[in-house]
């Protein structure tokens, strides 16, 4: 085991567990004051839910023992036989910095999906719901590509998340608008962002805590680690430009939260290929990402879901198109990988086949595991708990006492 390795990833770990804890300042800042707790508290609700359920049996699901490419085993159970041991997946690590940096991914992933069930979801169906989805859905999809199962096995490149983290969560939060339906039109559904230096501040905390997501997946204090931190600046930077850019034009003003999503959509794009691609393909990359996001956000109009937070238009969209251009940009020279670009048209093939199998496996379990939870104690809180706010009614406290 190396110590310069295991020090740097235990520092990516903690920058990925931050992450979660700024979701939910991105999130509360971007909901109506009523709701501005409700929503942080699905964030920290993950973190609890999500840290148990991994050190019960989350973990060996999704990196034990392969079965059948679909599956890991019970050997990791209660992290058995995980201290004082070398990672499997990463021998310069002490298996449990590997284990717990693998944790902060699941927490967080559980945590976006919350995006788009916020203000109007019960809290105990949010906790049922979460934990279902983690065991049932996360470790499956995490074990197919990271823990030896057949998306690895068929060559399907995703450096950080493309497919487990961003796809995932936004198949998730589209199944449970659809199951949830759209929030009460009162005359307060269309009320603005209550807090926008609160979301900022979060995206701030976001981008900081992508350094350790992307970098922290070369799993050694390398040169690729040094390679998908650059890579994954470069494109959030050209992700606000892009979103900027579109945002300018169709509307006539650049915005504080164009920026700000626009910063999420170029960290999401690039993280399936932070190690993967070049400086400039990650730039191009990050440019194309707030465009298409920008466009993205508004595909919940013209179907007429309500992704509250825009969990689908960014995650989905920045997600899918950022694990298809990764096809095409990979270059063998950064991580022993070629695609279109460089001579292997396959690699594109290979990509677009994991971009339709997450999606449809994750949306159709998604729906299921909600009409399970809503037969079993309903999913929505009444209309007039919808109409006051979620904080007073879910959890008898108030944000602001003005």
């Amino acid at each position: 085991m190396n110590a310069a390795d295991n020090a740097f990833i235990l520092v990516c770990a903690g920058l990925v567990f931050m992450m979660t804890p700024a979701l939910a300042l991105f999130y509360g800042g971007l909901v109506r004051s009523r709701n501005v707790l409700s929503t942080s508290m699905h964030s920290y609700a993950c973190l609890a839910v999500g840290t148990v359920l991994w050190f019960v049996v989350g973990y060996s699901l999704a990196f034990g023992p392969d079965h059948g490419g679909l599956i890991g085993d019970f050997t990791y159970v209660f992290f058995h036989g995980v201290p004082g041991t070398q990672a499997p997946a990463a021998a310069t690590l002490p298996h449990e910095t590997f284990a717990l940096f693998q944790c902060m991914f699941a927490c967080l992933t559980m945590a976006l999906i919350s995006g788009a069930y916020a203000e109007r979801i019960r809290f105990s169906a949010m906790l049922l719901f979460s934990g279902l989805w983690m065991i049932l859905v996360y470790c499956p999809m995490a074990h197919w590509v990271w823990g030896g199962g057949w998306m690895a096995d068929m060559g399907a490149l995703d450096f950080a998340g493309g497919a487990v983290v961003h796809m995932a969560s936004a198949a998730a939060a589209l199944a449970c608008a659809h199951a949830l339906g759209p929030r009460l039109d009162s005359g307060l559904s269309h009320e603005g962002p209550h807090n926008l230096p609160m979301t900022l501040a979060g995206c701030g905390l976001l981008w900081l805590g992508w350094f350790g997501f992307n970098a922290g997946s070369a799993l050694a204090a390398n040169g690729l680690a040094a390679h998908a931190l650059a890579t994954t600046h470069i494109a959030s930077a050209f992700g606000i430009c892009g979103w900027l850019a579109v945002e300018w034009k169709h509307t006539g003003k650049p915005t504080s939260l164009g920026a700000a999503s626009g910063a999420l959509a170029g960290l999401v794009v690039i993280t399936p290929a932070a190690g993967f691609v070049s400086l400039e393909a990650a730039a191009l990359m990050g440019f194309a990402g707030g465009l298409c996001c920008y466009g993205g956000i508004m595909l919940k109009t013209f179907f007429g879901y309500d992704d509250v937070l825009d969990v689908v238009g960014i995650h989905g969209v920045g997600g899918t198109l950022g694990a298809l251009l990764t096809g095409v940009f990979a270059r063998a020279e950064y991580n022993g990988v070629d695609g279109l670009l460089a001579g292997h048209p396959a690699q594109l093939g290979v990509q677009a086949l994991s971009v339709v199998a997450t999606w449809v496996f994750v949306y159709v379990a998604s729906r299921l595991l909600l009409a399970l939870v809503n037969a079993l104690m309903g999913l929505r809180v009444s209309a007039d708990e919808e109409i006051s706010g979620l904080d007073l009614n879910e959890h008898n406290e108030r944000g602001y006492n003005y």
